[in-house]
C-alpha cells in the first residue's frame, strides 16, 4: 500500500506579507484544472456610486486579479433596485443604482446575496435585484424568489469539473431570511447547512462544494462558533469554505487539508477610516474533480473613495496540494 507524505505546513516572512504553505503528494494530479476567484464585501453606495456616474470603472484597478479565471465570484453587499422602503431601525442601509451593474457584469460572472444589507429595502426591492441580476447576465447565489432557491447552489460547469457554490448569512437582522412565499437570503441553520452540501454532491452531481458564509464579529481573530460552523461544513462534504462580514480580515485555517477564510475584509467599500477596514483579499483557488489544488491570495487596499487597487503578483499566502 502507498501511504501519502504527512502534511507539511511552513510559514515564510515576505516583507510585510506572509506566505503560508500547505503540501500533500498525492499519487497523481487529476486533470482538467479550473480556477474560481473570489472577492469580498462590495457596496457601491458612495464613492463608487460617484465613480460609476462619471463613466469610470470601480473595479479599474484591481480587473487583472480575474483575468483568465473560469469562475469570479464576489459578495454585492448593497441592494441594487430603484424601489422598497427603508428597514425601520436598521441604522445602515444600502441602496445603489442599476448603472453599476454593467460594470459589476464585467468582472464577474456571479454575487453573492446571503448578507445583512441585502434585504435593506424590503422584499419588493429584493425581488427587483433578482430581476435587474438576470437581465444583466449575472447569477446569485445565497438569496432567491422564495426559500427553495435560496439553498438551492449555483452550479458551474468548467471544463468538466462541475463546480457547486452556496451562500449564508447568520448575521441579524434576520427577517430579511427567504420564506415559501417571499424572496430573500439563506439563512444559517447548522442542519439545513449540511443538507444543502450533501445535496449539491447527491442531487446536484457537483465535484466540488464551496460555501460562501456572512459571520463573525468584527475582529481580526475567526470565534469559535465560525471555527465549529467551518469543521461541520467540511465534514459535511465541503471542499473549502469562504468567509465575510468582519469588514476586515480573518485568520485562515487548514482542516481536513481544505482551507478556510474567515474574512476576506472589504473588497468595493467607502466609510472607514482605519487601515485594517481598507485590506482585503481577492483569493484564487485552483480546483480538480477532487478539490482545491492550490490558493493564492492577493492583497488590496481600498483609497478614500472606496475603490480598490492590488499589485500585479500575489502579496499573501499559498497552500499548495502536489
Amino acid at each position: 500500500m502507498k501511504f501519502l507524505q504527512p502534511l507539511i505546513l511552513k510559514t515564510v516572512a515576505l516583507g510585510m506579507s506572509t506566505v503560508l504553505c500547505m503540501s500533500a503528494a498525492t499519487a497523481q494530479t487529476p486533470e482538467p484544472v479550473v480556477s474560481v476567484v473570489f472577492a469580498g464585501d462590495i457596496m457601491l453606495e458612495g464613492g463608487p456610486d460617484r465613480a460609476i456616474r462619471r463613466g469610470r470603472d470601480p473595479f479599474a484597478g484591481v480587473a487583472h486579479l480575474f483575468k483568465g479565471a473560469d469562475v469570479r465570484l464576489g459578495n454585492l453587499e448593497c441592494v441594487v433596485a430603484t424601489v422598497g422602503s427603508v428597514e425601520p431601525e436598521k441604522p445602515n442601509v444600502f441602496r445603489v443604482h442599476p448603472r453599476g451593474l454593467k460594470y459589476v457584469q464585467r468582472h464577474f460572472d456571479a454575487v453573492g446575496l446571503a448578507n445583512n444589507h441585502s434585504g435593506d429595502y424590503g422584499p419588493e426591492a429584493f425581488a427587483q435585484m433578482l430581476g435587474l441580476l438576470k437581465k444583466s447576465g449575472l447569477g446569485y447565489y445565497g438569496g432567491g424568489h422564495n426559500l427553495k432557491e435560496a439553498h438551492t447552489p449555483l452550479i458551474f460547469d468548467r471544463e468538466g469539473v462541475r463546480i457547486a457554490v452556496l451562500g449564508y448569512d447568520e448575521f441579524q437582522p434576520r427577517n430579511f431570511e427567504a420564506d415559501h412565499d417571499r424572496p430573500g437570503v439563506a439563512w444559517s441553520e447548522d442542519e439545513q447547512v449540511v443538507r444543502d452540501i450533501t445535496d449539491a454532491r447527491r442531487v446536484w452531481k457537483a465535484d466540488v462544494v464551496i460555501p460562501v458564509m456572512h459571520w463573525g464579529w468584527e475582529e481580526s481573530i475567526a470565534n469559535a462558533r465560525q471555527r465549529a460552523l467551518a469543521r461541520l461544513m467540511i465534514d459535511a462534504g465541503a471542499d473549502a469554505v469562504i468567509g465575510g462580514h468582519p469588514h476586515q480580515l480573518q485568520d485562515t485555517d487548514i482542516y481536513k487539508g481544505k482551507p478556510i477564510f474567515y474574512s476576506l475584509g472589504n473588497f468595493v467599500f467607502e466609510g472607514f477610516p482605519d487601515k485594517v477596514n481598507n485590506l482585503g483579499w481577492v483569493v484564487r483557488l485552483t480546483l480538480d474533480r477532487q478539490g482545491v489544488r492550490h490558493w493564492q491570495a492577493h492583497t488590496v487596499k481600498i483609497d478614500k473613495q472606496g475603490l480598490p487597487r492590488a499589485p500585479a503578483r500575489p502579496t499573501q499566502g499559498e497552500v499548495i496540494r502536489e
